[in-house]
């Protein structure tokens, strides 16, 4: 079987810009929903798709804030998500389903990174509620709303080759690690996508993953000024000196080239990195680029997807 996780070789790369993606492709008419779309790479994401033509529907946790941060981007509006709470999730998705409107993109962009260890819903650990769970349930319960051939694109991370699926303690019950909960968040994010794009591809539906590159953004709001030198991503100053870093509308690139590009007709459920497919990557260290078989396994897939409906007592396949 043709392994179709294989780069397309798409003309765009490292330093491609979200608006260098979209240039040619017209959105009039479409409409958009994108989680966090008011700050760091949501916002530029944003304001990409909205410069392309389409109106924006920004889901966000703090409404006001929001409008704020988007005053004098055109043809958008804010609705209020808390990805945390899964009523809120639950009230949001009712909101836009009962408005009657379809959405023709959703772009999962709202995450929490290496936070300090928090419960939420169930005793649920927080980054994995909150990327995974909180995006599970928002997709299923728009799925109702959501347009025949839309595209739905998930942010995971390089961070998925931090930590695998914990099937013995999802819930890091027996100690917790922030970046392990983190990378694992971010191969649940991946498994989702592949297997949303299995369900919904008889409606016409293709769903994908991204890792958007590293970006100082405030994703990073949980981490000490010391830590972020530390680990070589800012000097003294607080200026960003990783060479691997991207620049906010960098970082937006792959989002929108997997919700719009024509190379991706037809296909779906694939991890996608730097404007194009990834290649798997299994070195025994963490890399910069490449998937993990584990993120893409079919039977991790299905097995996520089975927890997942469990937790949140939601499944629009069932």
């Amino acid at each position: 079987m043709h392994d179709q996780q294989t780069p397309l070789n798409s003309g765009f790369g490292f330093h491609s810009t979200a608006t260098e993606v979209l240039a040619g492709i017209d959105l009039s008419g479409k409409l958009a929903i994108v989680t966090g779309g008011h700050s760091g790479l949501g916002l530029e994401t944003t304001k990409a798709l909205t410069g392309a033509g389409a109106r924006v529907l920004v889901l966000a946790r703090k409404p006001e804030a929001a409008r704020q941060a988007l005053d004098g981007v055109q043809n958008v509006e804010v609705d209020r998500l808390d990805l945390a709470d899964q009523g809120s999730v639950r009230a949001c998705a009712e909101h836009f389903v009962a408005s009657g409107r379809k959405a023709d993109i959703v772009i999962c962009n709202a995450a929490v990174m290496a936070s300090p260890e928090t419960r939420i819903g169930d005793g649920w650990e927080s980054q994995f509620g909150t990327n995974h769970l909180g995006h599970y349930a928002l997709v299923n319960l728009l799925w109702p709303a959501i347009a025949s051939g839309a595209r739905v694109v998930s942010l995971s991370s390089r961070g998925h080759h931090f930590s695998p699926m914990r099937w013995d303690d999802v819930q890091f019950n027996a100690g917790y690690d922030k970046w392990l909960a983190y990378g694992q968040s971010k191969t649940a994010i991946a498994l989702f996508a592949k297997q949303l794009d299995t369900l919904g591809r008889a409606k016409g539906v293709r769903a994908f993953s991204v890792h958007p590159g590293s970006i100082y953004t405030p994703l990073q709001r949980h981490m000490s000024m010391a830590e972020l030198t530390s680990l070589g991503w800012l000097d003294d100053k607080g200026e960003v000196i990783d060479p691997n870093f991207k620049t906010p509308p960098q970082g937006a690139a792959t989002s929108v080239w997997a919700a719009t590009s024509p190379l991706l007709d037809g296909k779906g459920g694939l991890y996608c990195e730097n404007c194009d497919v990834a290649v798997r990557d299994n070195t025994p260290e963490p890399t910069e680029t490449g998937v993990r078989d584990y993120a893409i396994d079919p039977a991790q897939v299905e097995r996520l997807w089975q927890l997942s409906a469990e937790l949140t007592g939601i499944d629009a396949f069932a």
